[in-house]
């Protein structure tokens, strides 16, 4: 985690360079924050003039995208609140592997995830919880890198050749634990391997004491790509207990693949 808040990969450099695209990196870098960051935090990352990220920010305010508090932090507005709640109550995708993902959870009992791939993120869209007391902290609508988390990695090890490479070109490696990859080379091998079994695992490599098995889920044309996974804490789940759950959780993908193309199909 960075002092500042900010994720380590927030940044505008690679934005677009039109008006509206430097205003939603802005308000992407505030949202993905880990706690609210200050002017001097955002401008320290942005690359843009000061004057310009102030009334960018000003115009956010403004529309309601963002609020700023008396300590001059900012945090998301009510209106993109608002929108987040539209899109997430009509989002297809989600109400299509609902049934798949409460019937993963009956059969491990521990917390399922599903995410979608968006460059090299993971969104989590859906999540079903743990019956148990010890629980995961994440929220849907959060974001994690795909080198250091099992949904990321089976997302990638589906992508076509091409837009692997693409997507592997454009990673900026962040140590998070001991077992975080921090190079390419270090990933594909991974890859591989996730590819030849047709899950990938999180080996405590986005947070300590934290491991999941996730499969891959993509439509023939792959404009969706996205995993399910079985996640708990690395002392209640054990390597073998997630290699036991590997092949329900391939199932289940393998599930919201068949439907996502017999239900939505083609242009969605």
């Amino acid at each position: 985690m960075e002092r500042d808040g900010l994720p380590p990969h927030a940044t505008t450099e690679n934005s677009g360079t039109g008006t509206l695209g430097k205003a939603l990196s802005v308000l992407e870098m505030v949202v993905t924050a880990d706690r609210p960051p200050r002017f001097s935090d955002i401008l320290a990352r942005s690359g843009q003039p000061r004057g310009t990220l102030h009334r960018q920010l000003s115009h956010l305010v403004e529309e309601g995208m963002l609020t700023q508090g008396r300590d001059l932090c900012y945090e998301p507005g009510l209106r993109l609140l608002k929108f987040a709640y539209k899109a997430w109550s009509k989002n297809q995708f989600r109400a299509v592997a609902a049934p798949h993902l409460r019937k993963l959870h009956e059969e491990t009992g521990e917390t399922v995830h599903l995410g979608v791939l968006r460059g090299t993120e993971i969104i989590y869209v859906d999540k079903v919880e743990s019956r148990q007391t010890v629980r995961m902290e994440s929220q849907i609508g959060n974001a994690s890198p795909v080198y250091c988390t099992g949904l990321g990695k089976a997302a990638l090890s589906v992508l076509p050749e091409d837009r692997l490479g693409e997507t592997l070109g454009r990673l900026i490696f962040h140590r998070f634990t001991a077992n975080t990859h921090l190079s390419v080379a270090s990933l594909k091998r991974d890859l591989d391997e996730a590819r030849l079994r047709g899950y990938a695992f999180d080996r405590e490599e986005h947070e300590t004491e934290i491991r999941c098995v996730a499969a891959p889920i993509h439509d023939a044309g792959f404009d969706l790509v996205a995993g399910i996974s079985v996640t708990g804490p690395a002392y209640r789940v054990t390597m073998e207990q997630l290699e036991g759950w590997a092949q329900p959780v391939r199932q289940a993908a393998m599930a919201i693949s068949e439907d996502v193309e017999v239900r939505l199909g083609p242009g969605r």
